[in-house]
């Protein structure tokens, strides 16, 4: 077990923002968080990463509570990128990636080549090549997203939380950035919009005014009285004839 919760919960001003979430990541896999609007996917992210602390119930790494661990212990072990990741930093590129490294290094453990060699790995796969001397601060959203996410795998996490990570991209990078997420030996948990990015992921589920209503497959789950009930849209699924892959085409008309 690396990463679940229980009963976890959240609330400010005593309204109910998340609540009752049971949740148990598998080693390897790619899930998908979805939901409307304000349904609850950022708040279950950063409790899941140790940031904000739940109203109820607990989180565990690697079956030990968050709560009890170290900062250090837990970036070693989980990153996590925001949806709107600060970017103030008068850094280059290659220095905001190196960052992802800190909690691998102290007095007794100096930057090595792995370190080096992960940095590397971490901009490449990003796409980033080219750009490691650019100012952060410069760079367009897009392109500061990439920086983003390549910080984070340079800490080499056993699970990688990604909050809207497509959002800013254009369609190229969202696609690559996707499916690199989905080869990385690592657990992911990301939280999507686009219902048919979902569809790539191995396992969603559904957020609803803070609950979950629904966690499998995806072509179980997202089914057209789940569309019309949670999404207040009518979908139908169509099979691409390239590949197999099925898609979903959107109406706002239950037709």
């Amino acid at each position: 077990m690396i990463l679940s919760c229980e009963n976890l919960g959240w609330q400010a001003r005593r309204k109910q923002i998340v609540q009752g979430i049971d949740l148990t990541l598998r080693p390897g896999e790619t899930l998908g968080l979805i939901g409307p609007n304000g349904s609850g996917k950022s708040t279950l992210l950063r409790m899941l990463a140790g940031i904000r602390a739940p109203s109820a119930g607990a989180v565990l790494l690697n079956g030990q509570p968050m709560a009890k661990l170290r900062r250090r212990e837990i970036a070693q072990n989980l990153a996590l990128v925001e949806q709107h990741a600060e970017a103030r930093e008068r850094i280059s590129v290659r220095e905001a990636v190196e960052l992802g490294r800190t909690p691998w290094l102290s007095a007794l453990r100096r930057w090595s080549t792995a370190d080096e060699a992960a940095v590397r790995r971490a901009l490449t796969d990003a796409d980033l090549i080219g750009f490691e001397a650019e100012p952060l601060h410069t760079l367009s959203g897009g392109e500061r997203q990439r920086v983003h996410i390549a910080r984070a795998l340079a800490q080499r996490p056993q699970v990688l939380l990604l909050d809207e990570p497509t959002n800013h991209l254009d369609i190229r990078h969202q696609l690559s950035i996707l499916h690199l997420v989905r080869a990385l030996p690592v657990t992911s948990v990301i939280a999507l919009h686009d219902l048919n990015q979902a569809l790539l992921c191995d396992r969603i589920c559904v957020l609803q005014q803070g609950r979950m209503v629904a966690c499998g497959a995806p072509g179980a789950v997202l089914s057209d009285a789940l569309l019309r009930e949670v999404f207040g849209v009518c979908g139908h699924f169509l099979t691409d004839p390239s590949d197999r892959h099925r898609v979903i085409r959107f109406h706002t008309e239950f037709i």
